[in-house]
């Protein structure tokens, strides 16, 4: 797959909404047939747009009323160092996304907690003792204003016309 055309932006945006669409419901809402949506999609994923589906939990139901930003300074950052650094993260659930940053600090990282408590027994107990972290810095989320996991797509994805956003 080169290039997506205007039906694999309209399967995208769709899917995008709602990824419990059935084939035939995508199908109609794009303006295909079963059989061709079905393999543009196999299509999608295959060529890596599509990288996986999933349920959006809430974190509050589930007990995890703490949301914060953790910047991690790192105490060198030459390749191998950070490569054992960025495996670590990714074994720890509370960090539910890790960047890399420029600026001040090496790693910026959303983490979720029961409580305060818990969370600070997370960052002494655990983040603390990760290979080269220097320091820590933590800013709470006070409140969400929007969580989402949607990239804009081209006015052209939406098969109304109407913007993405």
């Amino acid at each position: 797959m080169n290039q997506i055309d205007k039906f694999d932006w309209a399967i995208l945006y769709e899917l995008q909404k709602n990824a419990r669409l059935t084939n035939a419901e995508l199908a109609q809402r794009v303006g295909l047939s079963a059989a061709p949506c079905w393999r543009r999609v196999r299509a999608l994923e295959e060529a890596g747009y599509i990288t996986g589906y999933h349920a959006t939990l809430d974190r509050h139901k589930l007990g995890l009323g703490v949301l914060a930003f953790v910047r991690v300074d790192a105490a060198q950052n030459t390749a191998d160092i950070t490569l054992r650094m960025e495996e670590s993260i990714r074994l720890l659930p509370e960090v539910t996304s890790c960047h890399y940053i420029s600026g001040a600090g090496t790693f910026e990282l959303q983490v979720v907690a029961k409580d305060l408590e818990s969370f600070s027994s997370f960052i002494r107990n655990v983040l603390l003792h990760l290979p080269n972290v220097k320091d820590v810095h933590t800013t709470f989320s006070l409140g969400e204003v929007k969580s989402s996991s949607a990239l804009p797509l081209p006015m052209t994805a939406n098969p109304k016309g109407t913007p993405s956003r």
